[in-house]
């Protein structure tokens, strides 16, 4: 499996951002898109998942102001971010869960300064 993602760039803070991750190759149901997110210096964190079954599920930390969707018929998965603040600056990285196999997109920076 595959993962695309693209959507990142400059936004100042209060705006808005939508990311997209296409996951090709043998992509089989059930699984699980993700997003993912690290700032600089710390750790990759947990933002948001969806199941092929329409199954969401939205870190406490970005609740109300992200939501994830996806296209199963184009296996893209993406991430709906308003109200952005500094502290969302971040590589933001999608991932894929197919069985027990986890796959890595290569992530998008996302950055918001005035």
């Amino acid at each position: 499996v595959q993962l695309q993602a693209s959507g990142g760039g400059l936004v100042q803070p209060g705006g808005s951002l939508r990311l997209s991750c296409v996951a090709s190759g043998r992509f089989d149901s059930p699984n699980t898109l993700a997003w993912y997110r690290q700032a600089p210096g710390k750790q990759r964190t947990y933002v948001a998942q969806m199941t092929s079954g329409v199954a969401t599920n939205v870190a406490d930390s970005v609740k109300g102001r992200f939501t994830i969707s996806r296209d199963n018929d184009k296996n893209t998965v993406y991430l709906q971010m308003n109200n952005l603040k500094p502290e969302d600056t971040a590589v933001y990285y999608c991932s894929a869960r197919v069985g027990n196999a986890l796959y890595w997109g290569q992530g998008t920076q996302v950055t918001v300064s005035s």
